[in-house]
């Protein structure tokens, strides 16, 4: 049983607490069930279900930590990690930065969209059908596909000896797909993750993605330097989650981040980037909807960080915020950046010339005090005359940085779920037409 209900959790973790001799004792438990299909060359070859929990018992005596994690959980197991992890936290070293327990919180209700018992308990047979579906458009093509399908249901919760407890449940389906042209100079890609199984189309998705192998055969190298681009999702969300990730008060205020001031201080109330630009969280949008409360059990509340350009809010770990004085900003589940109401259709038709980028990889950090990336295009990238597409272009190693793309931004389209094909975390963002994007060499990348 992978799932338990929050009355079999909360049982459970109060049996383990009740051996606790230890100053201050936390517990989370956690599990998950779902299946999965991975496929390459036209053929699946694995499949497979999963179906598992865990627990990690953590004992503090002052300053002092040990963390134990058992999946067995008869009375006699408890008992046995409650006192190994005792054990630990009596050899540990002392952190100075060490926070207690935190004390009962008050939760809004969870998001009727966070769980979906559908998606946890899949059968099989869709699981199969979905992959055939996108194997018989690769086959249809002459296109080779490497694909994953997975979906699980799980749950989190945590209780202390303070008297905290939480708990949720969460659903997921994500679906990626790349299709190769038999020659091997085509290439189109497309992702997409739900909570709710029946919004998974893994027919149009893996169209899409065949549409971009086929499209970008023909690629034509043309010189690097400095163009107009529209980004579609999947590839603005790689360079985007590099701002909205990086605003933490403890490295800005350490002069260690793009948001530090010469001389001390923080960009915190100042204008950073293009007004237009509004990223907020809210865990109770059905869009994107996360969890009531957060990874260090604080509430999850909806919060502006980026409005109308302004930077409205930064993370606050509970030490940071106690040695600075002010209240706790914690980490969000989620990031939503409003759009437009223009499709990308309409920013290509809006584009004298430039460049379509379909997808971004291998992000790496150049510079932390200007937040500049370097990486590469793949998967179809695209030069725009006129309002249309005319031909695929060879790929381009880039070198630019969010902050700077969101100074130069020309348009919003309409905002949609996106999954990073580098941290694979889901975000809402709109494609974005941006002017002066540096692409500084080209790139071998299919």
């Amino acid at each position: 049983m992978a799932i338990f209900s929050q009355e079999e959790a909360q049982a459970l973790m109060k049996k383990a607490l009740s051996f606790s001799k230890a100053d201050e004792c936390e517990i989370s438990f956690s599990g998950s069930i779902g299946g999965n299909i991975r496929y390459a060359r036209n053929s699946v070859s694995t499949s497979g279900s999963v179906s598992q929990t865990q627990m990690v018992i953590a004992s503090a005596f002052g300053k002092k930590q040990g963390t134990v994690t058992l999946n067995e959980y008869d009375d006699a197991s408890l008992e046995k990690a409650v006192r190994k992890s005792e054990e630990l936290a009596q050899l540990a070293p002392e952190n100075p930065e060490f926070m207690n327990y935190l004390d009962p919180q008050t939760y809004d209700p969870l998001n009727p969209k966070l769980y979906d018992a559908k998606t946890g308990d899949m059968p099989p047979k869709i699981r199969t059908d979905m992959v055939a579906q996108s194997l018989q458009v690769a086959k249809d093509n002459n296109l080779t596909a490497a694909g994953f399908l997975q979906n699980q249901g799980a749950f989190s919760s945590t209780m202390n000896s303070h008297g905290l407890f939480n708990y949720n449940k969460s659903s997921d389906i994500n679906f990626s797909i790349t299709l190769r042209t038999a020659d091997g100079k085509g290439s189109g890609y497309a992702s997409r993750d739900f909570e709710d199984y029946n919004d998974m189309d893994t027919l149009k998705l893996t169209k899409i993605a065949a549409q971009k192998a086929t499209g970008s055969v023909t690629a034509r190298a043309i010189e690097p330097g400095k163009y107009t681009v529209i980004l579609e999702p999947s590839a603005g969300i790689v360079l985007l989650e590099q701002l909205y990730g990086g605003l933490d008060a403890r490295s800005a205020d350490e002069g260690r981040s793009f948001l530090s001031k010469k001389g001390g201080g923080t960009k915190l109330g100042e204008q950073l980037v293009d007004p237009r630009v509004n990223i907020y969280s809210d865990p109770m949008d059905p869009r994107l909807p996360t969890s009531n409360y957060t990874g260090d059990g604080q509430p999850a509340v909806k919060r502006s960080w980026i409005e109308k350009g302004v930077v409205k809010n930064l993370f606050y770990s509970r030490y940071w915020a106690k040695k600075k004085g002010v209240p706790e900003v914690p980490y969000p589940g989620g990031f939503i950046m409003d759009g437009g109401d223009q499709s990308l259709e309409d920013l290509i038709k809006g584009t004298e010339k430039g460049i379509l980028v379909t997808r971004l990889w291998y992000i790496r950090p150049v510079d932390p005090q200007t937040l500049l990336y370097t990486g590469l295009t793949r998967d179809g990238t695209f030069y725009i005359e006129n309002g249309q597409i005319k031909f695929p272009v060879k790929n381009f190693r880039f070198n630019e940085s969010p902050v700077i793309m969101l100074n130069n931004l020309e348009a919003l389209g309409k905002t949609e779920r996106a999954v990073s094909g580098e941290s694979f975390q889901s975000a809402l963002i709109p494609p974005m037409k941006i002017r002066d994007f540096t692409f500084s060499s080209l790139s071998d990348a299919v």
